[in-house]
């Protein structure tokens, strides 16, 4: 690992850190039904990540600030490890609701960890990764999700399945992990300590409301898209984990040729181009007859959702010249 360059390093980091979760996406069906919840009691449950996210986030940036990056990184794998099997193992609406709170904690603090790192990489090597670094998660997601849908269409019981593959991938999360580089952001200073605690700029509640479309919308893809696929259009056990497969692979693809476009087109531009085919994704995906045709829905909708997320981090790690904390 220590012969891979800081910039590998962290795209690998990206990669390992939502595999574990990416298997519990195809199983949400399962454990709906086995659960025997509706959809708004689904729903209710389901709000746990996003909750968990939200309070923990506030006490997540101090934290990485003083313990670093990459210590962030290797204790936030073990404790997300843990809490992403936990929802396959609730055995109701409102433990399922605090095991993907716990998740949802645990998610906040590792992935604030990874993405501090990239933007100090970036910094110190001048090269952009954070495109390409989401791309990866991207690829971690996707391949959980397929591995997922595997084990599903073999009969293998979710409570099985995803604690054993947290556990496998665990180990060389942490080996790379271990890897990664010391950078560390210049401490905050002066005027710059003053305005801490100041409200945030128009342009930084700009980036927030922008974030906010773009999480909502990946959000519903994790969450709702097997279901859609298997009560909307009839699709089987094996085949409804495909919807957010495929979702995931083409905003990894979105994002890998993110900072080309960015490059050529600047950010702005890249976010409106992006930004309509999410809509024109989204319009397919209502109106998809057939699976067949609404994971091409899915497929659009990932490029226009790919870049959104890194380009915010950058944007705001710029407002005020921080890092992306």
């Amino acid at each position: 690992m220590s012969t891979l360059t800081p910039q590998r390093l962290v795209m690998l980091a990206f990669f390992f850190q939502p595999i574990a979760f990416g298997s519990w996406l195809p199983r949400i069906p399962e454990v709906q039904q086995a659960l025997g919840l509706g959809p708004a009691a689904l729903a209710f449950a389901l709000l746990g990540m996003p909750i968990g996210t939200l309070l923990t986030l506030p006490f997540a940036g101090p934290l990485v600030g003083k313990i670093g990056a990459r210590t962030a990184i290797i204790v936030g794998m073990v404790l997300y490890s843990i809490a992403a099997s936990l929802p396959v193992m609730a055995p109701d609406a409102t433990w399922l609701f605090i095991a993907l709170m716990l998740a949802g904690s645990s998610i906040s603090f590792v992935e604030l960890g990874l993405n501090v790192q990239a933007d100090l990489v970036e910094k110190a090597t001048g090269k952009l990764i954070m495109n390409t670094s989401h791309g990866f998660w991207s690829l971690g997601i996707m391949a959980g999700s397929l591995i997922g849908t595997a084990f599903a269409g073999f009969g293998l019981a979710a409570n099985i399945a995803v604690p054993l593959l947290a556990a496998a991938v665990l180990p060389f999360a942490l080996i790379n992990a271990r890897a990664l580089p010391h950078v560390l952001d210049t401490p905050p200073t002066g005027d710059s300590q003053k305005s801490a605690w100041s409200l945030p700029s128009p342009a930084l509640i700009g980036i927030c409301l922008f974030v906010f479309g773009i999480a909502m919308t990946e959000g519903a893809m994790a969450d709702w898209s097997a279901i859609f696929l298997r009560d909307a259009l009839g699709g089987e056990a094996g085949v409804v984990g495909l919807g957010y497969s495929i979702f995931a692979a083409f905003v990894a693809a979105g994002r890998f040729g993110g900072d080309f476009l960015k490059r050529r087109f600047g950010a702005v531009g890249t976010a409106q181009f992006c930004g309509t085919l999410a809509v024109i994704g989204g319009a397919l995906l209502y109106l998809a007859p057939s699976v067949p045709v609404a994971l091409i829905g899915f497929a659009i909708i990932g490029v226009g959702v790919s870049v959104g997320f890194p380009l915010a981090v950058t944007a705001a790690a710029g407002v005020g010249d921080r890092a992306a904390s």
